[in-house]
């Protein structure tokens, strides 16, 4: 009895032994990163502006590092190496996207195109690369393009005659707003549907940190009340968006849909295997709540990051009036002085492209590209990454990498793309504002093209000028981070006719 008592001891002490020893290995297999707090691990260290506190933490412990957020193991790659590891090499362990408690209550779940996994996802992504946004259908509204920003520059030649100070941020704003709404409902504004006001709210509360995904076993407390707010927004949203697409049924229905078709009435003909779609095995997935995920995802996708990268470029022109005077040089010689500028000049502009190009290195879209996450342990580069461990890409850091961009890395100089291949559609992955791989953004032409033509169209019609008494010396480049990072200060300038 005594010696059968002590070979259960002597198993039970092996076996643990064994298992720290494997532990610890396991730990020692991870890459190199900050060893965190019990249960908070490294999320209180952060800060307000993450992709900088991750930037600073990868110069000490590397391009590939690991710390704890709660209890979510996560892996924040700072470099371009690094980068094509995951999104491309390994690009398949790491398709997928962790669940998150907004996406839950405000986007329907797993029935969008960003955060949902398995097969569907990839059949909802190939109807909406191929259909709602194949060039075919984005050039159809070129039109509405046109007209949208005409009005857009006849409102601020009008403060130009009266010598009036714009606020440039609320006019591109409520452009890129309006373009997005028009493609995608077929109007602009109607005063049934505060849509805007109610996207505006989902924005503000998804681009705040839940404690709650990172720390699971706090759900339930909703110590923040993010859930409620959450719970309360997405019921809204969905009475509004519900209103809009049984307007839109009705239209079809009844053949009272004179122009274009809007991206809605496409996935409504999607949904009822209308002979007009192409893609009739999708039929069975796109239900009503895909529908509605899926304009929340186009929404969310053009018209805070459009926005905000036009915004981060003017302010940056303001500071550099030389690339200033190059833009506008380049516009006269294409365009001329009597006409506005056309979607058929913007390949012509390379200046241009060199300057929106400069303007993504040091101010991407998105900081830190949407999170993957491991569906099974794998080893990349020598580092174990156990499955669901989440992976950050610091865009904003290898924008910023002097190994890549040399010592000047931090200047805004849009001729070092004069002699560089380096392009943004996610081939390069030196520069990935629009992520890479599976999972980069479906509708990155589209928003290519408004940030193309609304920057020309502003910089071709008119001169801009700070308020009297400002300086550039005086711009505040403060950031707000979010699902975007745009200044913290609106940009007002004093408009010029030019044209």
């Amino acid at each position: 009895m005594i010696l059968s008592l002590a070979f259960s001891f002597l198993f039970l002490f092996l076996g643990a032994a064994f298992w720290w020893i494997l532990d610890a290995k396991q730990r020692k297999l991870l890459p190199p990163g900050p060893r965190g707090l019990p249960i908070v691990g490294s999320l209180l260290n952060l800060g307000s502006l993450p992709h900088r506190t991750f930037h600073e933490l990868s110069k000490k412990y590397g391009p590939i590092m690991s710390l704890r957020m709660g209890s979510v193991p996560s892996i924040v790659v700072s470099s371009p190496e690094a980068a094509q590891l995951f999104l491309k090499t390994h690009d398949s362990a790491f398709a997928a996207r962790p669940q998150m408690e907004a996406v839950a209550h405000m986007s329907y779940g797993n029935n969008g195109i960003s955060f949902t996994n398995g097969t569907y996802w990839r059949h909802v992504r190939k109807f909406v690369v191929q259909e709602l946004l194949a060039p075919a259908k984005v050039n159809s509204f070129r039109g509405m393009r046109r007209d949208e920003v005409g009005l857009v520059v006849e409102e601020i030649k009008k403060a130009a005659v009266a010598g009036e100070v714009v606020n440039v941020s609320d006019k591109v704003g409520g452009l890129i707003e309006n373009m997005t709404f028009r493609f995608l409902l077929g109007r602009s504004k109607d005063d049934r549907f505060d849509l805007k006001g109610i996207m505006t709210e989902a924005f503000t509360l998804a681009g705040q940190f839940n404690l709650a995904d990172f720390v699971p076993s706090l759900k339930p407390l909703d110590l923040q009340g993010l859930t409620r707010k959450y719970k309360e927004t997405g019921k809204k949203l969905d009475a509004m968006l519900e209103l809009i697409i049984e307007e839109h049924e009705q239209n079809l229905n009844t053949g009272t849909r004179t122009n274009n078709r809007d991206i809605v009435d496409e996935m409504i003909s999607l949904s009822k295997n209308d002979s007009s779609v192409n893609h009739q095995e999708l039929a069975k997935l796109i239900d009503r709540s895909s529908i509605k995920s899926i304009m929340i995802d186009i929404i969310t996708a053009a018209i805070d990051t459009s926005f905000t990268l036009i915004e981060w470029i003017l302010t940056e022109l303001m500071r550099h009036p030389r690339a200033m005077k190059k833009c506008q040089e380049e516009l006269t010689c294409v365009v001329g002085l009597d006409r506005l500028v056309e979607e058929t000049d913007l390949p012509k502009l390379e200046y241009l492209y060199m300057v929106i190009k400069e303007g993504m290195r040091l101010h991407p879209i998105v900081p830190l590209l949407g999170p993957h996450e491991a569906k099974e342990d794998i080893v990349v580069n020598g580092y174990h990454i156990p499955q669901k461990s989440r992976i950050i890409v610091n865009a904003w850091a290898i924008g910023r990498d002097s190994k890549v961009w040399g010592n000047n890395a931090l200047e805004f100089i849009p001729e070092r793309f004069s002699e560089s291949k380096i392009d943004l559609r996610g081939r390069d992955f030196e520069l990935l504002p629009f992520g890479s791989g599976r999972r980069g953004c479906p509708g990155m032409q589209l928003g290519l093209l408004s940030v193309q033509l609304v920057l020309a169209q502003l910089l071709h019609c008119f001169d801009w000028e700070l308020p009297h008494g400002k300086s550039a010396e005086d711009m505040d480049m403060t950031e707000q981070f979010g699902l975007t990072i745009p200044r913290i200060e609106h940009l007002l300038l004093v408009p010029k006719l030019r044209i």
